[in-house]
């Protein structure tokens, strides 16, 4: 089974640890509302990938290739995304921010250097989030 059929075959609100896709072309996949903790997506293609709905909590997404994808009402709590792209994406009442450690500077969302052109970003709501581009 390949990580694309893997993910499509989870039932809404399977919870997803430590699992790696890195480098996983997961290209146009359609998952249900997802919880994914410390998984990591480091150079994945889940490009036109509908993430709607799920939940990624301290998970890697260095440059990972979002072009295109759908993650309305995702939550990113925590992850890197440090070179991620992100351009034409739909991030509709996404929330990206911290996760609640007890210390100030970890759990922070990393944002530095990702591309963010075309994407839309009505109501998304930001906390804490490090690197966030000024503009598009």
């Amino acid at each position: 089974m390949t990580a694309r059929e893997d993910l499509a075959s989870y039932h809404r609100n399977a919870a997803l640890r430590r699992r790696s896709f890195d480098g996983e072309r997961l290209a146009s996949v359609s998952v249900p509302q997802l919880w994914f903790t410390r998984c990591s997506f480091r150079g994945a293609e889940p490009r036109h990938a509908t993430l709607d709905g799920c939940h990624f909590k301290l998970c890697d997404l260095r440059g990972a290739d979002l072009r295109g994808a759908s993650l309305r009402g995702s939550s990113l709590a925590g992850c890197d995304l440090t070179g991620a792209d992100l351009r034409d994406a739909d991030l509709t009442g996404a929330r990206i921010g911290r996760v609640s450690t007890g210390v100030p500077l970890h759990g922070l969302t990393d944002a530095t250097g990702i591309r963010l052109d075309h994407a839309v970003l009505r109501d998304l709501q930001l906390d804490e989030v490090i690197g966030w581009p000024v503009s598009r």
